[in-house]
């Protein structure tokens, strides 16, 4: 029985393969996947008697009337669309007000023109939730003055459904009403419920990302969980532009819960967190200077963990991971270049993608002491790396390296260092071979905390959260394909076929759960969601562990939202 199993099993995948290849070869050659009008998704090109950009600068012109265009959920004008249904949610959609646009603009009437505005004006309005694409073009220039289009498509931003998700063998399901484009203003309401492995909870949150149109952005969430409760808020002005001259922010999070530590899939102790966190901050910045922008952040920091007996659990940890309190001034810096491009079908589906091709670098360093309220004197340590590359032949790499640690009596502390490294090619038009590799390494990891791997973080084939260790290593290789079946003009469709390889090593804060190499192999579907703002992808998978693992079921089904391919 299981030879003829793994028989059935292999016969699909070469099937699969079989498919996806002769698709490959039999498929003509295309150009380019998308002119300039089409990736934006709003053809709006410059008028034939606008100047150059370059021109308009040299000749210190200045910024004339502002046109601001939002564009309905389903276009009347486009016969596919214009039906009844389609209509009849135009109609009841909220269109975005005007103020709510306006306040992400990065300039207004009477500034010098600077066509590096109006891009990064464009990057900051795809990054809302409640925008599915957007243009801004100069129209007209006369008499040393330019005006511009601000053009944004919106998607349908009312939430009143039923979610559902599952991985590593686990299913998560929740229910809720949300917008996030509250009566058209950009703010986000949310009242939910949701159930998972870890818990089950109500929650209430809101969002709002330009106070009374201002720069200032509000955070607060409240949450009721089967296992304590969660109240945070936050009120800041961050960098909004690469030429934002300060930043502001005061955030406060206190949040119990109960903490799980896994050995090979299953729960071998359990016990409670109680956690209160504050912090104020600021940053100051010249803004963009040939290229380049400089930041200098400072500011207090004040977390506080309290570690104590979870009284209904079978399952009680022995011992206890120690109280730990850190209380901290810190300064650090960030500085980025300013290189950024619009690419599409690349992690989204039919969207367009603004990628970073620049050099970001940030570092922190802050001293906790008793004398700002610690129990924990340390030296605090953190720092990020980003890079990109926009390589011959239609390639891409990005690469990432994230550091963490603290320093205690001389020594470092749960220390952490993140590495990735991301590569795209595409090959054919609508082919884009996908390449992952990460890796963590880790230090006198703080007990509270694991290093977990499985069918929730990397590994579809498994269950989540399968192997543990003070180490790890991922690398993924997938094969996209990017279709132009536009099912009901409502989910743009793409597949994939993917490997994953990975494993722990070292013996963690309840042993050594490395079994050895994990890999698997599946198939997915990937469903783009064009016309709401509830999830950008949709990843429908069956993933097949390969290997003789003791326990391990035969395949794994994964349904999954992403904001990613």
């Amino acid at each position: 029985m299981i030879a003829a199993i793994r028989g059935r099993r292999r016969r699909l995948l070469r099937c699969a393969a079989h498919c996806l290849l002769m698709t490959a070869l039999t498929e003509p050659a295309l150009a380019a996947k998308f002119t300039d009008t089409e990736h934006t998704r709003i053809e709006e090109p410059r008028p034939p008697g606008v100047p150059s950009d370059a021109v308009m600068e040299a000749d210190g012109a200045v910024v004339g009337s502002i046109q601001i265009d939002i564009r309905n959920i389903f276009d009347r004008d486009d016969p596919r669309e214009n039906n009844n249904l389609f209509m009849l949610t135009n109609h009841l959609h909220l269109r975005t007000k005007r103020g709510a646009i306006k306040a992400q603009l990065l300039f207004k009437s009477g500034d010098r023109y600077n066509a590096r505005a109006l891009e990064e004006t464009e990057r900051n309005l795809r990054k809302l939730v409640y925008v599915y694409d957007a243009r801004v073009v100069p129209v007209r220039y006369a008499d040393g003055r330019v005006d511009i289009k601000v053009i944004t498509k919106d998607v349908w931003t009312l939430n009143p459904g039923i979610s559902f998700s599952r991985a590593g063998g686990t299913n998560s399901t929740g229910y809720k009403l949300q917008d996030s484009n509250f009566l058209g203003w950009g703010k986000t309401l949310t009242i939910g419920h949701s159930s998972n492995v870890d818990r089950t909870s109500n929650m209430l949150g809101y969002s709002d990302p330009n106070v009374f149109g201002s720069r200032w952005t509000a955070d607060l969430a409240y949450a009721n969980s089967s296992d304590g409760h969660q109240h945070a808020l936050q009120i800041a002005q961050p960098f909004y532009s690469l030429d934002t001259r300060w930043s502001a922010k005061v955030s406060a999070l206190t949040f119990d819960r109960t903490v799980s530590r896994y050995n090979l899939g299953n729960i071998v102790d359990q016990f409670n967190n109680n956690q209160t966190a504050y912090e104020l901050s600021g940053g100051v910045s010249r803004g963009l200077v040939d290229g380049w922008t400089r930041r200098l952040m400072f500011g207090m920091h004040y977390d506080q963990n309290l570690f104590v007996p979870t009284p209904v659990t079978s399952l009680p940890a022995n011992p206890l991971p120690p109280d730990r309190t850190l209380s901290y001034p810190f300064v650090g810096f960030d500085i980025l270049k300013d290189n950024y491009q619009k690419i599409g079908d690349q992690n989204q589906i039919g969207r367009t993608e603004d990628l970073y091709f620049g050099t970001e670098v940030t570092g922190q360093v802050g001293l906790s002491n008793g004398v700002f309220g610690a129990r924990t004197n340390a030296l605090m340590l953190a720092a990020t790396v980003l890079r990109g590359f926009d390589l011959p032949y239609e390639q891409q790499l990005f690469l990432n390296g994230d550091f963490s640690s603290r320093v205690e009596d001389g020594r470092a502390r749960n220390l952490i260092a993140d590495g990735s490294a991301k590569y795209y090619w595409r090959w054919r038009t609508d082919w884009l071979l996908y390449a992952a590799l990460s890796g963590t390494v880790t230090d006198s990891l703080d007990p509270d905390k694991q290093l977990l791997l499985g069918g929730d973080n990397g590994m579809r084939g498994y269950p989540l959260r399968y192997e543990s260790g003070t180490s790890r290593g991922i690398l993924t290789v997938e094969q996209r394909v990017f279709t132009d079946w536009y099912p009901f003009r409502l989910v743009r469709v793409g597949a994939a076929a993917f490997v994953d390889v990975g494993r722990t090593w070292g013996s963690g804060a309840v042993g050594n759960s490395d079994p050895g190499l994990l890999r698997d192999v599946g198939l997915g579907l990937r469903l783009g969601n064009t016309r709401t703002g509830l999830g950008n992808v949709v990843h429908v998978d069956l993933a097949f562990p390969l290997g003789n693992t003791v326990g391990i079921q035969k395949f794994q089904f994964l349904v999954q939202t992403f904001q990613s391919f």
